[in-house]
């Protein structure tokens, strides 16, 4: 089954430490929380400086979507600036680490799947016309990250996005994607173990 997910119809929650806020966007199995998903896709904003929450058994992705960026402490070891020049970073949920703004508030798109369960592939795609899509996992979600709208397309269905739409789709169709401007998209393919 595919279907999508319109941003209008999320809300943003509030980190408790007040240094931003988390606007989930899918998870797996519906209605679980945070000791019991399989996979969890999301948006953060990280407007202060401040710890991220530790998810043992967690594999992470972390994409920047707008904003000049955030800086990485991680495990006390390394320090990565997540920014235009270095957009996407992967990590362990065990991992501990502080994150602090790069000159102003950032919007992430976060991928954590329980590597026990299932594991991840993300993959990003610049768009300026029509283009073949096959999904390669299991499932596969298809983010809007930047431009106006997007359509996809198949033989039987076709679903029009706007910027920070997510359409979970079936893995068994191929797809074609449109756009009348240039636009950004997120793929995360999620493979069962």
């Amino acid at each position: 089954m595919t279907w999508l997910i319109p941003y209008a119809s999320l809300s943003a929650v509030p980190w408790k430490n007040g240094g931003g806020s988390t606007t989930e966007i899918a998870i797996s199995p519906p209605g679980s929380g945070f000791a019991d998903f399989d996979w969890r896709i999301s948006l953060a904003t990280i407007a202060e400086s401040g710890p991220f929450s530790v998810f043992p058994g967690i594999d992470r992705t972390l994409a920047l979507v707008e904003g000049p960026g955030v800086v990485l402490d991680i495990d006390g070891a390394r320090r990565i600036t997540l920014s235009e020049e270095d957009p996407t970073i992967e990590f362990a949920g065990e991992s501990v680490i502080r994150a602090a703004p790069n000159g102003g508030p950032s919007t992430d798109f976060n991928v954590m799947t329980r590597r026990a369960w299932c594991q991840h592939r993300f993959g990003q795609r610049r768009l300026d016309r029509a283009s073949v899509f096959a999904p390669r996992g299991d499932m596969a979600i298809l983010f809007l990250a930047d431009g106006e709208s997007i359509s996809a397309s198949s033989d039987d269905e076709r679903i029009g996005m706007v910027r920070f739409d997510a359409v979970v789709f079936d893995t068994d169709k191929t797809w074609t994607l449109e756009t009348a401007t240039p636009a950004t998209v997120f793929i995360v393919d999620i493979f069962l173990l």
